[in-house]
C-alpha cells in the first residue's frame, strides 16, 4: 500500500486591531467569516471568496458603558537633573513578584489568548507530524539501500520503485509541513489613525532610549535596614538582578509592530503591544492584560551605590559606610570610607490581578521620558470608546 500522508489544518485567525480617536475596534476571525468588536456594536462580516459577495450583520448593539479612568493624575513635566534632597525609597518587607500567569489575564483579553493557544497547539502537532515523516521518510532511505545492494535483482525492482515513490511523497510531505509551521502563527494587525500613531510611536522611541541605560534591573526583593545594627545611612535594602529590554516578538505571533519586551529576572517576562500586555512564561503558560488595568509608578530614588557608579548616572551626593545617627561618619571605624548617592529612575507596575514588578534604571532622565510618553498613550488610549475582545 502506497504511503500517505492527509491531514486537516484548522486556519489561525487573525487579530486585527484599529486604534483611533473614535475608539478602538478588534476583528477576529479568518478568509470569508469574521466577528467585529467595536463601540458601535458588534458584527459578524462574512463572504464568498473571489466573487465579491459579502455580507455584514449586526450581531448586538453598541457599548456605553462608562469607562473608568486610571486612578493616578500624572504631571506632564520632565524632571530636571540633578535631583536635591530626595526622600528615601519607602521600605517593604515582601518579595516583589506577579502572581500566577494563569490568574493575572483580564477577561476581556481571553479571545485573544484563546488564539495564541490554538497556534500554539497546532504547531506542537504540526512538529511531532513531522517528526513522525522524517523518520520513515530514513527509515525508507535505509530500505532503499539494503534493497540495491544487498537483494538487488528484477524481482526487487516493484518494491525498490515503491519505496523511491513513498520517498518523494514524504519529502514533499516535510516541505508542505514546513510551510504549515510557518503559517500556523496569530497574526496580530494593529491599524492606528495619525493622532494616536504619533503618539505611540512618541512612546517607542522613548522606550527605545530607555533601553539604553547602561543598568537596568529587575528589583526582586526589599526590606528594612536596622540602621542602628550596620551602622549605615540606607533606610532599606533591596535585591535586584541586572536584565535586558529591548524590542521584539514572541514565539508563533506575527506582528508589524513590535513588542516592547520588559525581561523579568524571577518571572514572566513582559511583552509590551499597542493596547495589551502579554505576561509570557512559555507558550502554555502565559497571561494577557489589558492597558486598562494597569498602573505604571514612576519614582526617583536616593540610592547608595556600593558598585561601580554607571557612566550615565548623576551622583547627588555622599555618606559615609559607616555613619552615626546623625549622618556623620562613625569614627569606631578605622577604614571608614565615602560611598556616593545616586539618583536612579524606578518603576513600578502593578494591576489588581496580581501583576507587581519593579524595575530599576541607571538613567533616571529617560525613565522620567518614558513614564511620561507611556502615561500620555494610555490616558489617550483609556480614553476612547473602547470595547474589547471576548473570546
Amino acid at each position: 500500500m502506497a504511503w500517505s500522508f492527509r491531514k486537516r489544518i484548522k486556519i489561525i485567525p487573525g487579530i486585527h486591531l484599529n486604534i483611533s480617536k473614535r475608539g478602538i475596534s478588534t476583528t477576529i476571525g479568518v478568509r470569508g467569516a469574521s466577528v467585529n468588536f467595536s463601540s458601535r456594536g458588534t458584527y459578524l462580516n462574512t463572504s464568498i471568496p473571489g466573487t465579491g459577495f459579502s455580507h455584514r450583520q449586526q450581531i448586538s448593539g453598541g457599548n456605553n458603558a462608562s469607562i473608568q479612568q486610571p486612578a493616578y493624575s500624572p504631571t506632564l513635566q520632565t524632571p530636571v537633573l540633578p535631583i536635591p534632597n530626595l526622600p528615601q525609597e519607602p521600605a517593604s518587607t515582601d518579595n516583589i513578584f506577579s502572581l500566577d500567569a494563569n490568574q493575572i489575564t483580564s477577561n476581556d483579553m481571553q479571545g485573544i489568548k484563546d488564539a495564541i493557544l490554538l497556534a500554539h497547539k497546532q504547531r506542537n502537532e504540526l512538529t511531532v507530524d513531522r517528526f513522525s515523516v522524517f523518520e520513515q521518510w530514513k527509515r525508507n532511505e535505509r530500505r532503499l539501500s539494503w534493497s540495491y545492494w544487498l537483494l538487488y535483482g528484477f524481482m526487487f525492482k516493484k518494491h525498490t520503485l515503491a519505496l523511491k515513490a513513498d520517498i518523494a511523497k514524504q519529502k514533499e510531505t516535510i516541505i508542505a509541513i514546513d510551510q504549515q509551521l510557518k503559517n500556523s502563527a496569530v497574526e496580530l494587525d494593529f491599524n492606528f489613525d495619525e493622532e494616536m500613531r504619533t503618539q505611540y510611536q512618541k512612546m517607542l522611541s522613548a522606550f527605545e532610549q530607555l533601553c539604553k541605560a547602561e543598568k537596568i534591573w529587575d528589583v526582586t526583593s526589599s526590606y528594612t535596614n536596622d540602621r542602628y545594627t550596620t551602622r549605615s545611612s540606607a533606610t532599606s535594602v533591596i535585591s535586584r538582578l541586572p536584565v535586558k529590554f529591548r524590542l521584539g516578538e514572541l514565539p508563533d505571533i506575527y506582528s508589524k509592530t513590535p513588542a516592547m519586551i520588559w525581561q523579568n529576572a524571577n518571572g514572566a517576562d513582559l511583552y509590551f503591544y499597542p493596547n495589551f500586555i502579554v505576561v509570557w512564561n512559555n507558550r502554555n503558560h502565559f497571561a494577557i492584560v489589558g492597558y486598562e488595568e494597569l498602573e505604571l509608578n514612576y519614582a526617583t530614588s536616593r540610592f547608595i551605590e556600593d558598585e561601580r557608579v554607571p557612566s550615565d548616572t548623576i551622583i547627588i551626593d555622599k555618606t559615609w559606610n559607616k555613619v552615626n545617627k546623625n549622618g556623620q561618619p562613625d569614627l569606631r571605624f578605622k577604614d571608614n570610607y565615602q560611598i556616593p548617592i545616586v539618583a536612579y529612575g524606578n518603576i513600578e507596575l502593578k494591576t489588581t490581578t496580581g501583576l507587581n514588578e519593579r524595575y530599576a534604571f541607571s538613567n533616571n532622565q529617560s525613565t522620567s521620558l518614558f513614564n511620561l510618553a507611556f502615561l500620555e498613550y494610555q490616558i489617550s488610549l483609556i480614553k476612547l470608546e473602547y470595547v474589547p475582545v471576548i473570546g
